[in-house]
């Protein structure tokens, strides 16, 4: 892997990592309700869904990581295909969100895009 990729690939997954401590432990904040789309009567509802993201954001970022270990132990095939692989599940996963709610397309280019351009460095 390249320095940018590494540094990309890190990124994303302290993107992940903040996106899903707030998904798990701060969808109850008002100041979140409208980048989750979550009406202050609906919180004690949407927590099962909430927390279930947080924690799976939180797992694909420990992926992004485990694989990056794993390029700098020198396991480069290894640690760039648990790289390669949380990367294309997020463009997949953006392009889901999308399609099921238009209204999060900001959240849906910040899922995907940044995976997407990771995809084209890596695999070029």
């Amino acid at each position: 892997m390249t320095t940018l990729e590494y540094v990309l690939a890190a990124v994303i997954a302290a993107v992940l990592t903040i996106v899903g401590l707030l998904e798990a432990f701060r969808y109850r904040d008002p100041r979140l309700h409208p980048i989750f789309l979550i009406e202050p009567g609906d919180r004690d509802a949407v927590r099962l869904w909430t927390v279930n993201v947080g924690f799976y954001n939180i797992t694909m970022a420990a992926g992004l990581a485990t694989g990056l270990i794993l390029v700098s132990r020198g396991y480069l095939t290894e640690g760039r295909t648990l790289v390669l692989f949380v990367a294309a599940a997020h463009v997949f996963l953006g392009a889901v969100l999308l399609v099921s709610e238009r209204r999060l397309w900001a959240s849906a280019l910040g899922q995907a895009v940044p995976p997407a351009i990771l995809l084209g460095l890596m695999l070029t």
